[in-house]
């Protein structure tokens, strides 16, 4: 018999066919495991997403229209609050990358065991509350607090700085609570590179700088990215310390969907910022995705 023939036979379709069969049913297990989270994610991110979206085409009178959208478009103040959202968002990361990375290039240098140690004041802005975080900075930072006290008294400074309730304080505060999500990606992809390529490279000739910058740099560029995207998407959406520590002053696109809610009871026009946020939010992930490549940075 031939090889053709043999591969065609009776028995060989019979335990395709058993196969092919297996695999399906091990696909609808695992659907039907899988179908009660589908159904939670379903319920808890879709629905709400579909019931903001279809509230922000109704106006103030309850009738269909686009004035919502219309109204962010045409309303100075509302590009103002998208420009200095973005604005607070930029300098948030970039000081958080300035403040994160030599850091974590500090602990790699460390032993394990003292990196570990020095790792745990990293986290613990995660098992203090935001609020009490917030008001802490605002003691700190106030005309009479520690920061300008402390100034004034070594004559450093004549008269106490404005480091609260304005741009500056709701920067600090941000870097604060976002440090974390750039140094955990970021140490985490530094640990797993192996030190000995640099030694390599600077036993090849190259100077320590040059060293750093064509070896160990790129490589750590994943964690870097990966950093810098939770960094900054979570920024857009940041409401707690820009509504404290600005004071009223600095209003972010989250503390205008809260005003327009609770001072005004405009819920289109509050749910049709909340949509551009959205939005916003996807468009930048797009764009970081084709500038970093998103899908390999969070596969490694």
């Amino acid at each position: 018999m031939s090889i053709h023939e043999s591969n065609g036979s009776p028995q060989s379709l019979k335990n395709a066919s058993k196969i092919k069969f297996e695999e399906r049913r091990e696909s609808l297990t695992f659907l039907g495991l899988s179908l009660p989270a589908i159904l939670a994610i379903l319920i808890v991110v879709f629905l709400p997403i579909i019931w903001l979206s279809s509230l922000s085409f109704y106006n103030a009178a309850g009738e269909l229209s686009m004035e919502n959208y219309a109204r962010i478009y045409e309303s100075a103040l509302y590009r103002r609050t998208f420009v200095v959202t973005f604005q607070i968002s930029i300098a948030v990361t970039l000081i958080c990358v300035l403040l994160g990375y030599p850091l974590c290039y500090w602990l790699t240098k460390l032993p394990d065991r003292t990196a570990s140690i020095l790792m745990i004041f990293v986290l613990v802005p995660f098992w203090t509350s935001i609020l009490v975080r917030t008001y802490a900075w605002l003691v700190l930072l106030q005309r009479n607090g520690i920061i300008n006290s402390s100034l004034m008294s070594l004559g450093i400074i004549d008269e106490p700085l404005q480091l609260a309730h304005n741009l500056t304080g709701s920067i600090i505060g941000m870097v604060h609570v976002m440090l974390p999500f750039l140094v955990l990606p970021l140490y985490a992809t530094m640990r797993s590179i192996d030190t000995d390529l640099v030694r390599a490279a600077v036993g090849l000739g190259s100077s320590p700088r040059e060293a750093f910058w064509r070896v160990f740099f790129p490589m750590s560029r994943p964690g870097l990215f990966a950093g810098i995207v939770l960094v900054f998407i979570l920024s857009l959406g940041f409401y707690v310390t820009p509504a404290l520590m600005g004071g009223g002053r600095v209003q972010m696109l989250a503390q205008r969907i809260e005003s327009t809610i609770t001072i005004y009871s405009n819920w289109g026009a509050a749910s049709a910022l909340g949509v551009v946020l959205l939005l916003l939010a996807l468009v930048m992930i797009w764009l970081m995705h084709r500038v970093f490549g998103l899908d390999k940075l969070f596969m490694r």
